[in-house]
């Protein structure tokens, strides 16, 4: 890799790139973390609401300075805003909404993504503990997962692998993956390199990837200014 790896998206950038493929008229679930950040790349035309387990629909950026209200916070427990036309829903109905196939999207943070789709993001296998939360019940329940994450651990190993071998949150549900290096589709072909960050080639991301990418046309990740 060019740099020492000074070519990678930061975690804002990975976020405003997850905020493109949210479409007009979904609803989404988004996980704790680095998820929480796409509401703020929302274009102001496009009407997408976000869904927290919490009981919040309608879930908006994080408020600006001296505006918080304690009381408005995500699953996470992350001081959010509302957005005009949210609405407050009591827990179970809330994953009702999740087990009911009614999430258009999901975004999840994510520890391991296999070629098939695997999701792994609720315990490192080097943890006899995990924090399960709600993600197996959103996972399963949503029309597609998107999963957000560092294309690599800290140690270098691969987060994108030819077959799992963390703990297991939900199976062949992963749709697309967007990491500091690439946007990748899971598809029934396998793993599908559309974008690479500028900067990087596309053997450069397939060299820190566990599992064989397709690139058939791959394009470049747009940065907004």
């Amino acid at each position: 890799m060019s740099d020492e790896q000074t070519n990678l998206l930061t975690r804002l950038q990975i976020a405003a790139r997850a905020a493109q493929d949210m479409e007009d008229g979904w609803l989404v679930n988004l996980g704790i973390g680095m998820p929480t950040m796409i509401p703020a790349f929302i274009p102001g035309d496009r009407d997408v609401m976000f869904h927290s387990e919490n009981g919040l629909i309608g879930m908006g950026p994080p408020p600006a300075e001296g505006e918080a209200d304690q009381d408005l916070i995500s699953a996470g427990k992350e001081l959010v805003t509302m957005v005009p036309g949210g609405a407050f829903t009591h827990h179970a109905d809330s994953f009702a909404i999740a087990r009911g196939g009614r999430l258009d999207c999901a975004v999840l943070g994510a520890f391991q993504v296999a070629a098939n789709g695997d999701l792994c993001n609720w315990r490192l296998p080097n943890q006899t503990s995990g924090s399960v939360g709600g993600a197996m019940d959103i996972a399963a329940g949503s029309k597609r997962v998107f999963a957000m994450m560092t294309h690599t651990a800290r140690d270098g190993a691969a987060k994108i692998v030819a077959e799992r071998t963390y703990p297991l949150t939900a199976g062949s549900v992963v749709t697309r993956i967007f990491t500091d290096m690439a946007v990748i589709s899971v598809t029934d072909a396998g793993l599908v390199l559309d974008e690479v960050a500028p900067g990087l080639t596309a053997a450069e991301v397939q060299a820190v990837t566990d599992a064989p990418l397709i690139m058939n046309s791959v394009g470049t990740i747009a940065i907004a200014a």
